[in-house]
C-alpha cells in the first residue's frame, strides 16, 4: 500500500476549504467539539479558527481519548495469520459529565478526528456518548426540566472509501457528517508523526492524490 504524507499547511487549507463548501457554520452550527485524541487533537485546533464565536467565546474542545487504531495495526501485524481476536476500542480517557462545564445537554456537538477508516472508532465514540446523553437526559426528565435537542456531528480530514465494520446513525450521515477528502484506501501519514518535518513536508508537496 502506498503513502501518502499530509502536511499542516495542506490540512489547514482542507478544512477552511471544507467549513466553506459544506457551510458548517450556517448548517450545523457546532458550538462544542470533542476530539478524538491523539489524531483529533490539532485538527479540532485548526478547525476552531474557522468556527464562529458563540457569545463571543471561541468554541470549546473537549477530548475523549479511544484505543484502536494503533493497536489494530500491531494485531494486523502480529496475530492476524495465527487466529487472535481483533482488538476491541477501549476507552483511555472520557468526558466527565458531573462538570457543568462539560454539559453537553442541548449542544450541537462535532467529533473531531484524523480518519474515517474501518469507522469503529467513531462509531464507538457516538455510541457512547450518546448513552452518557440519554443518562443526564433522564435526570432533567426527572427532575421536571426540559430536555433541549442535542445534535451530535462528525467532521474528518480524510474518509477512506472502503468497506466500513461500524455504522453511523442516518441522523448524523445526512447533513452532520464531513469530511474533508474523499479517498481510496492508502496508507495516510501525517505530520504530527513526523521525525523530520522538513523532509515529510517535502513529501506531502510531492503528492497528487
Amino acid at each position: 500500500m502506498s503513502k501518502i504524507y499530509v502536511s499542516y499547511n495542506q490540512i489547514h487549507t482542507m478544512i477552511k476549504q471544507t467549513v466553506e463548501s459544506s457551510k458548517l457554520n450556517e448548517v450545523f452550527q457546532p458550538d462544542i467539539m470533542v476530539a478524538i485524541g491523539g489524531g483529533g487533537f490539532i485538527p479540532a485546533r485548526i478547525l476552531r479558527t474557522f468556527l464562529k464565536k458563540k457569545n463571543n467565546k471561541n468554541i470549546s474542545i473537549q477530548a475523549i481519548g479511544l484505543s484502536l487504531y494503533e493497536d489494530l495495526e500491531i494485531w494486523k501485524a502480529a496475530n492476524q495469520e495465527n487466529g487472535t481476536d481483533e482488538p476491541s476500542v477501549v476507552k483511555t480517557q472520557w468526558l466527565n459529565f458531573d462538570s457543568s462545564e462539560t454539559s453537553l445537554i442541548g449542544r450541537n456537538i462535532l467529533i473531531v478526528d484524523e480518519v474515517d477508516d474501518t469507522r469503529r472508532t467513531l462509531a464507538y465514540a457516538v455510541n457512547e456518548l450518546t448513552k452518557d446523553l440519554k443518562k443526564e437526559e433522564l435526570k432533567l426528565k426527572e427532575q421536571g426540566q426540559e430536555v433541549p435537542e442535542t445534535k451530535i456531528g462528525i467532521f474528518v480530514l480524510h474518509n477512506k472509501l472502503k468497506p466500513k465494520r461500524e455504522n453511523l446513525p442516518d441522523e448524523i450521515m445526512d447533513g452532520r457528517y464531513f469530511a474533508c477528502k474523499e479517498m481510496p484506501d492508502q496508507w495516510l501519514v501525517y505530520p504530527w508523526d513526523a521525525l523530520d518535518i522538513e523532509e515529510h513536508t517535502r513529501n506531502a508537496e510531492s503528492n497528487s492524490y
